[in-house]
């Protein structure tokens, strides 16, 4: 990773960077930016392959033991990084790594034990989705399926809310595929596909039992899970709150159901 000092605003080895505010590369180019400090190190540091990585000269002493000839770091002047990312460059990295192809659901399965899986539908919000992640990887989930408007799981703000975890679990991008993944799971693995709803006329969590794989399907932030998810459904299983609570955030339920689940 050796360190290149970079002359002129218009290299194109800068271009991955460029007005990061006002593009969504990372999405359909095969590529993810990570910001900051502990997400870039981690980037490095990782077994994903990796694009390069951009610093300002006020942080370039941190990255410096860092430096190998696998992956170069491009430094500029503080302030002319801020003129190239778009945004005030605060945090005085980024990192560009390359995604890698998706597992497919055989290879998962195949792995021993038993497996908990998320299904997220239609979960549009990058700091949910992030969140989402996070959570995941803290209860040991086997992967996180996304359904077809599901918001970029490496974008940057994705990443930074789910502190690079995206990194450590897999994530499968379904789309309109996710319906008969989650048929698969049922037919081939005999996963239990659990609904979780707000409705009083559902399975308390506290009475839930699923010893064997199962798939949590988590609804969209605003409208829960569409009725076709439902019916797909093996169960329906809901959080018992007081009368007159509203629902929660689906992040906060989500690490609500998987610390049953994994327990």
């Amino acid at each position: 990773m050796p360190l290149v000092m970079i002359e002129s605003l218009d290299d194109p080895r800068l271009d991955v960077y460029r007005h990061l505010k006002k593009t969504n590369l990372t999405r359909w180019s095969g590529q993810f930016i990570t910001e900051g400090k502990k997400l870039t190190i981690q980037l490095l540091q990782s077994d994903w392959p990796v694009h390069s990585a951009l610093c300002s000269d006020r942080h370039v002493d941190e990255l410096a033991p860092l430096v190998t000839d696998r992956v170069p770091v491009y430094v500029l002047p503080h302030a002319q990084a801020q003129l190239v990312v778009g945004f005030s460059f605060h945090c005085g990295m980024l990192g560009c790594g390359f995604r890698r192809p998706e597992p497919t659901l055989a290879e998962l399965m195949a792995r021993p034990g038993r497996h908990l899986l998320v299904a997220c539908p239609k979960t549009e919000n990058p700091d949910n989705i992030g969140a989402i992640v996070r959570i995941a990887a803290g209860f040991g989930v086997t992967a996180v399926l996304l359904g077809k408007g599901c918001a970029n799981p490496f974008s940057r703000r994705a990443l930074r809310v789910s502190m690079g975890n995206a990194l450590n679990i897999p994530i499968l991008e379904a789309g309109d595929q996710l319906p008969d993944q989650l048929l698969d799971l049922r037919r081939n693995y005999g996963a239990s596909l659990l609904a979780t709803v707000l409705d009083e006329s559902a399975e308390s969590l506290r009475q839930v039992q699923c010893p064997g794989h199962c798939v949590l399907l988590l609804g969209n932030e605003d409208a829960g899970l569409a009725p076709e998810w439902i019916e797909l459904s093996d169960r329906r299983i809901t959080i018992p709150m007081r009368p007159g609570t509203d629902s929660l955030n689906v992040a906060v339920a989500a690490g609500i159901f998987l610390h049953h689940f994994a327990s």
